[in-house]
């Protein structure tokens, strides 16, 4: 039986990267997915995709806005019946500068993107997974939390505080039955792809760094650790924090730039 039989899910940030790998998989093992997405184009590659496919349902959504992550919430119980599975990937990235140089609205906006988006869809989550008997919220954490990676305070601390999140709605939600994990993943995602364009040899020095030697496809690689996490599988499991990343977490990576004195300020 497929693993995710009669389950119910939210994915946010589904129309490209990890995202749309999970939409994939997830509907693969039989769950029925609302996908809430920013990107018009990404939207509309999807309803292609999935045309005449009633297991996945797109619903144009900008996580910055919490009217919007409620309606996509709302949207998932309406068309499908319920909540099972919410899974908060979505995230906007802001440009790569030294701390001394963000500012606060670039703080603001990564912050709306990643934990506001995450703490409304949760709040708005919480009844409907109670209601069906339990369930299982899955949020994206990174690497970068660990390293201090440059050129990305905001980030970093949007997904510290995302892990904080986690662990303290695990704690407090388990009496409800839900279970609320983390994935820390390195992979071919969106960012991953815009870097191999952008810088010539980034994919094979990535895969060098990791002990698996190779970079991880969301599909293949990522989504199946949400699906088991999303899954009666991971029952017994909560409050976790699981690196999908080939094994980059033992070996760290440095990000420190090789000439700062682009950044001088």
């Amino acid at each position: 039986m497929p693993l995710l039989e009669d389950k119910i899910a939210l994915i946010t940030g589904g129309g490209a990267g990890f995202g749309r790998g999970m939409v994939t998989r997830f509907a693969q093992e039989g769950a029925r997915v609302l996908v809430a997405e920013y990107d018009a184009a990404r939207c509309e590659a999807l309803r292609h995709d999935y045309e005449g496919d009633d297991r996945v349902h797109i619903v144009a959504t900008d996580v910055r806005e919490k009217d919007q992550v409620l309606a996509a919430v709302d949207a998932a119980v309406k068309t499908f019946g319920g909540l099972d599975i919410l899974v908060n990937n979505a995230i906007t990235l802001s440009p790569r500068l030294p701390l001394e140089q963000k500012t606060d609205e670039i703080l603001d906006g990564t912050l709306h993107a990643g934990l506001w988006a995450a703490w409304w869809a949760m709040h708005a989550a919480r009844p409907h997974l109670r209601a069906r008997g339990g369930g299982s919220i899955i949020n994206f954490s990174s690497i970068d939390v660990e390293t201090g990676a440059w050129l990305n305070a905001d980030y970093v601390v949007t997904k510290s505080a995302i892990m904080g999140l986690t662990r303290n709605a695990a704690h407090e939600w388990g009496r409800f039955g839900i279970r609320v994990n983390a994935i820390a993943p390195a992979g071919m995602g969106s960012q991953f792809m815009n870097y191999v364009e952008e810088i010539p040899g980034f994919a094979e020095r990535s895969a060098a760094l990791k002990p698996l030697g190779r970079n991880g496809d969301p599909e293949h690689d990522i989504a199946p650790v949400a699906v088991f996490l999303a899954s009666e599988m991971s029952r017994y499991v909560t409050g976790e924090l699981i690196h999908v990343d080939g094994g980059l977490h033992l070996p760290g990576y440095q990000s420190r730039p090789p000439d700062l004195t682009a950044f001088a300020s």
